[in-house]
């Protein structure tokens, strides 16, 4: 089976994002892209007083010092399209009024046909969190848990009610609806977040770091879904963070997805052994313009499909 493969959106400083973002969304859905990407980056701490990922001196990457708003950047791409999946990798989830996230969500659904994809996580910035959490940061995990409750409750039939830590709906009508169940996905890498998406998600989230990793984490996610007798399937999309490199990467210590288009689509097809639904490419933080960015995508797109991905 085929791979279903997607494009991360423009969202960093050198994209015009007004222009860039629908053309963009509009191109990628010619070429065949079935799904439009974003992701979320509040701020830029600045000195650093954390590393990346919260790994103790590594340095942040110049691109996040700009990154636009991930909805607003989906509804111009919703906009743009007819047919292409919108989806969040990741919303950091409590950077977000559960309540108020839950409409915008439901209502750029049912603008878009029912298209939304509503991916979260619990992210790892402490400057975030001080500048916009509704919890504290040791409380990532229990407003990871609530804001799906209240996706779900919001979601659903009226009249709404949830009685939780954050949100307190007595009894309300809430619309407009989704048009159809959106799909909740998880980034999830640690035992305790496994069980929660096991358990009360609909899909997967990882991050292309080899395919070998991947592979083993996703056995470890069915081992557990069986474990604790999940029957549905469980939705896989991977997130590649692509460095595009006209001269490509030498050696054998090569970053997977690092490199020329060959070297990307080689990576792309040893990850699509794994067997996941679908395959994220975000493209855009090396390359100069959207007229790049399409470009490349293009060219990615052809010569791995040509490859059988």
């Amino acid at each position: 089976m085929t791979t279903r493969l997607g494009l991360g959106l423009p969202q960093m400083r050198q994209y015009d994002i007004g222009k860039d973002v629908p053309d963009v969304a509009r191109a990628a859905e010619r070429m065949g892209y079935e799904s439009l990407w974003v992701f979320e980056r509040a701020l830029f701490p600045e000195p650093a007083t954390q590393g990346l990922y919260g790994i103790e001196g590594l340095p942040w990457p110049d691109t996040y010092r700009n990154v636009a708003e991930p909805l607003v950047t989906l509804t111009l791409a919703a906009a743009a399209t007819e047919r292409a999946r919108l989806g969040t990798s990741v919303l950091v989830a409590p950077l977000h009024v559960p309540f108020q996230l839950a409409r915008s969500l439901a209502t750029l659904d049912a603008a878009s046909g029912g298209r939304v994809v509503a991916g979260f996580g619990t992210g790892w910035s402490h400057d975030e969190y001080a500048a916009a959490a509704v919890r504290p940061f040791a409380e990532r995990g229990a407003a990871l848990d609530e804001l799906i409750e209240v996706c779900r409750a919001v979601w659903g039939p009226d009249p709404v009610v949830y009685d939780g830590h954050v949100t307190k709906i007595a009894s309300a009508v809430v619309g407009p609806k989704p048009a159809r169940p959106i799909p909740i996905m998880l980034a999830a890498g640690s035992g305790r977040a496994r069980r929660r998406l096991v358990d009360h998600a609909d899909g997967w989230l990882p991050t292309g770091m080899g395919a070998e990793a991947v592979a083993e984490q996703w056995r470890l996610l069915r081992d557990l879904a069986e474990e604790r007798g999940r029957t549905e399937p469980i939705r896989t999309v991977l997130r590649v963070n692509a460095r595009y490199q006209a001269a490509g990467q030498d050696g054998a210590d090569r970053s997977p997805f690092h490199g020329s288009v060959d070297q990307i689509v080689e990576d792309l097809a040893a990850h699509a052994e794994i067997g996941l639904d679908e395959i994220l490419l975000d493209l855009q933080a090396p390359l100069r313009d959207a007229e790049e960015l399409k470009d490349i995508a293009a060219e990615v797109y052809e010569k791995a499909r040509a490859a059988g991905v």
